[in-house]
């Protein structure tokens, strides 16, 4: 029997089963064949969360009940700490728990990164821990000015991780970034009135001196 491919923390024997049926399954056996998924933190996948300000980490009770929380900050909020692990600020909030409640049973966890400008989407599958109150850890994870408050961090060891198509992942700008391009624009246009506006001046000047038979 030959050693499972990376991909199999996905493909399971019910989803081959489906892909069979779909008749997807030939071109993700070629996956497999290759070894499947990326099993370690890339210069790729660091570039990519270096980007990265919106995230959804996923969890589930020991009962297999799933849960979904949004996962935000500053670009870059999620670091990679070496080539199997992450690392990220959880900021207190609503003071529900359930994400840390689920992985104090349950460590198996998923991430699901979106870069929604450039239309990209990365996928990891790991374990995850709470770690409470850590001085260390908490300021080396602190993204620099951001003013949400932190109340523990949250390691995620890497099982695998793979990138999908961009198919069908409508483009949404930052707020932030549109202002920027915008504020460039505006002193663009700024600047160029400002040259239109002093060249009309000096063809202006230059015509008068013209009619009067003065050198300009």
């Amino acid at each position: 029997m030959s050693d499972p491919a990376s991909s199999d923390v996905a493909f399971t024997p019910a989803v081959k089963a489906v892909q069979s049926c779909k008749g997807s399954r030939l071109a993700y056996a070629r996956v497999e064949a290759q070894g499947g998924f990326e099993t370690a933190v890339t210069a790729e996948l660091a570039t990519f969360l270096a980007e990265v300000d919106t995230a959804y980490l996923a969890t589930a009770s020991a009962a297999g009940q799933p849960y979904a929380q949004h996962r935000g900050g500053p670009k870059g909020f999620i670091r990679a700490l070496d080539d199997k692990t992450l690392g990220f600020i959880d900021y207190a909030g609503n003071r529900q728990y359930i994400s840390v409640g689920n992985l104090s049973e349950n460590d198996q966890a998923f991430l699901f990164l979106m870069d929604y400008a450039h239309r990209r989407r990365v996928k990891v599958w790991g374990h995850a821990r709470v770690v409470e109150p850590d001085a260390a850890l908490l300021a080396k994870l602190m993204p620099e000015g951001y003013s949400g408050r932190a109340e523990q961090a949250i390691l995620f060891r890497v099982t695998a991780w793979d990138v999908n198509c961009p198919q069908h992942i409508p483009q949404k700008l930052d707020a932030q970034d549109v202002a920027a391009a915008v504020h460039n624009l505006e002193e663009d246009v700024a600047s160029l009135k400002a040259e239109n506006a002093r060249l009309r001046t000096a063809l202006t000047q230059a015509q008068g001196h013209t009619k009067t038979g003065e050198r300009p």
